[in-house]
């Protein structure tokens, strides 16, 4: 598998953790979107984000695990990528939990998706957290300043209103390609900032 560049291996493999929070819609669009882009990826969904995913999007957890490339129980902290060996080029928590938030800032390995992340910032790549939670008290801000002084990029889905979204698919597409861009995967999701005259 390579990219435009002729890069190939773990500059385009992706580990895509979806948790409960409110706004799995971007976790599935991610991961869907880095299909089209052939970029490999490795998921976890949590318990309760396969709740939500029923509630929000009435979408199996196991519908969602057909889109990526290798999908994992986030019990089985025996896999892949639990170990820093396993190279990739970063991953992305979308939506991210308060709950999770507070394991990844707190080191509090105990499922895999927070193993993951753990591994993610100790080998020095690329995390992405979606954090979908309003409105923030000083307890979730203190997380958030945490995670980010760890090497956490804190991406809430802010929409981008210049770009005239017509439809919530619109306002996805413009966080998940912001998201996209930020890892360095070029692509079209997105409406690039330009001056209206």
């Amino acid at each position: 598998m390579k990219d435009r560049e002729g890069k190939s291996g773990e500059d385009q493999r992706l580990v895509v953790g979806i948790s409960g929070a409110s706004g799995v819609v971007y976790g599935v669009r991610l991961l869907s979107a880095l299909r089209a882009l052939n970029v490999e990826t490795h998921t976890i969904i949590t318990r309760p984000a396969e709740v939500t995913l029923k509630q929000e999007m009435d979408l199996s957890g196991d519908q969602v695990r057909a889109l990526a490339t290798h999908a994992y129980d986030e019990e089985d902290l025996a896999a892949s990528i639990a170990s820093g060996s396993f190279r990739t080029h970063g991953m992305v928590v979308a939506p991210c939990s308060i709950k999770s938030l507070s394991a990844i800032a707190n080191s509090y390995t105990h499922n895999l998706l927070v193993r993951a992340a753990d591994v993610t910032l100790k080998e020095g790549r690329p995390l992405i957290l979606v954090v979908r939670e309003t409105p923030l008290h000083l307890g979730h801000l203190r997380l958030l300043v945490q995670a980010a002084e760890m090497g956490a990029v804190i991406f809430p889905p802010v929409p981008a209103f210049y770009a005239h979204p017509a439809t919530v698919e619109a306002i996805v597409d413009q966080s998940v390609g912001r998201i996209l861009a930020r890892l360095g995967l070029d692509n079209n999701f997105y409406t690039v900032w330009q001056k209206r005259i």
